[in-house]
């Protein structure tokens, strides 16, 4: 991927946590200028990712805090990257809800808040991230959405029904934006990551869980960030234009489509 980033334009969501982070220094170092969001909250985090990311390669960050279920949030980033870069080329929709719901419980002790919760940042904030970047991407003459799904959608893992739906519809929205969307050039696709090893999974999974599906992998190791970079970095590149409504597993062999 090296060099093909170079002049090309990124808006990345989610960059406080460790996937986020790992995505956003790669891009970078690629040569990409993006646009990095999280919460306010997250600033202090969002920041540093950004300045260590800047120090690592001929690319540039920036970052905005917004929060993506906020329509006048989005539309700022979107706007930051045209003014700071000229244009937007690439989405990826990375920012959800996953440590912050807490310990696993079964689906009937959950709320109509828990509900209401995971749904409106996993899945209406995916659909405000797009209907923000939209015009730009067609302006710039397409570009490309990158949507973070997850296997949980498949394999219906227990103790997060809340959050297993909201994933599956991350899918179903992904198809249906890849065919609103690809009139005007633009492609949209999804990547469904297993069950990765990093804080946020380690906070709401035992480590023998963590070990548990590790060893079920057709690869049977653990997942790490960077074992995404690729599929991410490939769906919001040049070299993907006709690819669109597609979801990509990547989960070492776990869960086959």
């Amino acid at each position: 991927m090296q060099n093909r980033y170079e002049g090309r334009s990124v808006l990345l969501t989610g960059v406080a946590g460790d996937i986020g982070r790992t995505y956003l220094h790669q891009f970078v170092e690629a040569g990409a200028y993006v646009v990095a969001t999280d919460l306010q909250d997250a600033a202090d985090t969002g920041q540093s990712a950004v300045d260590e990311a800047n120090s690592l390669g001929t690319g540039k960050a920036v970052f905005v805090p917004a929060d993506i279920t906020a329509a006048d949030d989005m539309d700022k980033a979107v706007r930051t990257a045209a003014d700071a870069f000229g244009r937007l080329d690439a989405l990826v929709n990375n920012a959800a809800i996953y440590q912050g719901l807490g310990p696993k419980r079964p689906l009937t002790e959950l709320t109509e808040q828990d509900w209401e919760r995971v749904l409106r940042v996993n899945v209406v904030g995916t659909w405000q991230a797009i209907r923000a970047a939209a015009p730009a991407l067609r302006a710039g003459g397409g570009g490309r959405i990158v949507n973070i799904a997850s296997v949980v959608s498949r394999n219906g893992a227990a103790g997060f029904a809340h959050y297993v739906a909201s994933k599956a519809a991350v899918e179903g929205l992904t198809r249906a934006a890849a065919r609103e969307l690809g009139a005007a050039g633009t492609t949209v696709n999804a990547v469904s990551p297993g069950l990765v090893d990093d804080t946020g999974s380690r906070a709401v999974n035992t480590d023998e869980y963590m070990e548990r599906v590790a060893a079920t992998r057709s690869i049977p190791r653990a997942m790490l960030p960077t074992d995404l970079v690729s599929a991410v970095m490939w769906l919001a590149g040049p070299d993907s234009g006709f690819v669109s409504g597609q979801t990509v597993i990547v989960d070492g062999g776990g869960v086959f489509a």
